[in-house]
């Protein structure tokens, strides 16, 4: 099979000869092996595990979409992180998704106020009957 994960802005990874592909779904885990019927399913934040070659690897991924056809596997999911091993990743996942979650925290934040500014202006705007 052929595993190629996108983010929005590029195509994180593309990896042929996988043999099998397992991921965490809305339903729980799938596991994907060459020969399977053609699918779609919705990914939750968690680790999908794929092997090339008698080596296991892993990605931690964000929340997205597993579509199989044919040979070809396509994730598409916000962010991605590629480990060694699970200990490694672990970490990355921490230091990375949660550097990403406080500034999305800080741009929330910042609309927020944002949006309160445009409401009290509005609200001052004279009123016509």
């Amino acid at each position: 099979m052929n595993l190629k994960i996108l983010l929005p802005y590029r195509v994180y990874m593309d990896q042929t000869d996988v043999m099998r592909i397992v991921a965490e779904t809305s339903a729980g885990s799938l596991g994907l092996l060459p020969q399977r019927l053609d699918c779609a399913a919705v990914l939750v934040p968690g680790i999908l595990t794929y092997e090339v070659a008698s080596r296991v690897s892993y990605v931690a991924l964000d929340a997205g979409v597993l579509v199989k056809a044919g040979a070809e596997v396509l994730v598409s999911v916000r962010r991605a992180l590629v480990g060694a091993n699970l200990a490694d990743l672990q970490g990355a996942v921490r230091r990375n998704f949660q550097h990403i979650d406080e500034r999305e925290r800080a741009v929330r934040l910042a609309v927020t106020k944002m949006e309160a500014t445009l409401v009290a202006r509005l609200a001052r705007l004279p009123h016509d009957r």
